[in-house]
């Protein structure tokens, strides 16, 4: 289980990833040491999966943000790997949820044009076998986009 000072260091990196140690030990209140123990521990089970840099989209030239909704024909794993398959190859499809509901997937999409979104739909998402229909919607305005878990609820539900 984790105390304060884990959900602090979760905390502290989910913010700045590129964090030293010092800085980190400082930020939570520990010395180096036990700081960097409790960091690597976290690390070890599974807490921290990776660091990364988050980049801006619109500087890479990736201007449109569509959530596709997608409508399998069944469930049956000969029906799904194909349609997966696809969804794995694509960099430009960044999730992929299996969700309740008028839909059997929710996919996010993050691609240069309209043009480059039709092409991937039409050419590969509605061609994959097993898929009945997909609904697009496009993302006008991001007026909250976070990466950041909402830590606060796990101290609550432990009683921390």
């Amino acid at each position: 289980m984790l105390d304060k000072f884990d959900i602090s260091i979760l905390a502290a990196l989910q913010k700045d990833g590129r964090l030293s140690n010092r800085d980190l030990a400082d930020k939570i209140g520990l010395s180096t040491a036990p700081c960097w123990r409790r960091l690597k521990r976290l690390e070890d089970e599974g807490y921290i999966k990776c660091y990364t840099a988050e980049l801006n989209a619109k500087k890479v030239n990736l201007n449109v943000i569509a959530f596709a909704q997608v409508s399998m024909d069944n469930h049956h794993p000969e029906t799904l790997e194909p349609f997966l398959s696809i969804v794995r190859k694509f960099p430009e499809i960044q999730e992929c949820h299996s969700v309740s509901g008028d839909c059997d997937y929710l996919l996010k999409i993050i691609i240069r044009d309209l043009d480059s979104y039709d092409e991937l739909l039409s050419k590969q998402l509605l061609q994959a076998k097993g898929v009945r229909s997909v609904n697009t919607m496009f993302s006008m305005k991001q007026p909250k986009i976070t990466r950041e878990y909402p830590l606060s609820e796990y101290l609550i539900q432990n009683g921390s």
